[in-house]
């Protein structure tokens, strides 16, 4: 058990998914105040709130009542994955419109909520913040794994990856001397056999040291100890959760 989670009142943005579920279930079972922020799926063991991220106004609404409830915010996980319908394009045919859109709702909405709740924080003088980067914000893509299948990584999602990954080490740099740690978690392939082709499941698994993709529970854990004051003096840290694909 990792301490110094219990009663603390953290937010999960994307906690309906497949990845936010796991963490949510994780944090109850130390003992956390759980609040989900999600379009959907909606954790009957959470305080949720049907909320879009990236839509600014509605989510000033949920964190004025989220600070009126609870009086404080201890943590925040960023795993919400906003995205345009045309995600997945390669990268000839990206439009800059979809470009731009996804920059927008994705990076700038981790900004956003960040710079909110960071106000809160620096004002109680503590508190953990998780953002979720990706070993492709990391890496160079191996574009051999989706080619029996014409998929492709979207250009888009590196940059903003990478983006979030030093943004979090600058926050970390910024608010440290308010008793407030940033860190990010960059997780590799994580198995969702219902949407990801077989060819992708066997050859990333090939190439992976431990020759499979993570389970969604295996990333839960890893972002509960960033929260934790088990991990009470890291900060700025990129937690790659990705069975060694770095690595190599």
């Amino acid at each position: 058990m990792f301490t110094g989670l219990k009663d603390k009142v953290i937010i999960v943005t994307g906690s309906g998914g497949l990845i936010g579920a796991e963490v949510v279930s994780c944090l109850i079972e130390h003992g956390s105040k759980v609040i989900g922020l999600d379009v959907h799926n909606e954790n009957e063991n959470t305080d949720f709130y049907n909320c879009d991220i990236t839509n600014y106004d509605q989510l000033d609404e949920v964190l004025d009542k989220i600070g009126s409830k609870y009086g404080r915010i201890d943590g925040l996980v960023n795993l919400a994955y906003p995205r345009t319908k045309d995600w997945g394009v390669k990268f000839e045919a990206e439009p800059l419109s979809s470009w731009q859109t996804n920059v927008e709702i994705q990076l700038n909405s981790v900004f956003y909520i960040c710079q909110k709740v960071l106000k809160v924080m620096k004002e109680q003088k503590s508190g953990s913040i998780v953002n979720t980067g990706s070993i492709y914000g990391v890496v160079g893509n191996d574009f051999t794994i989706y080619e029996d299948f014409g998929g492709t990584s979207p250009a888009a999602y590196s940059a903003i990856k990478g983006g979030v990954i030093n943004f979090s080490k600058y926050l970390a740099s910024y608010y440290g001397k308010y008793n407030i740690r940033v860190n990010c978690i960059s997780p590799g392939g994580v198995l969702d056999e219902s949407k990801q082709h077989p060819s992708f499941i066997k050859k990333y698994s090939d190439k992976s040291p431990m020759k499979r993709l993570a389970n969604p529970e295996e990333m839960a854990p890893p972002v509960a100890f960033l929260l934790s004051e088990s991990a009470s003096y890291i900060t700025g840290h990129n937690l790659m959760v990705d069975g060694g694909w770095t690595a190599i």
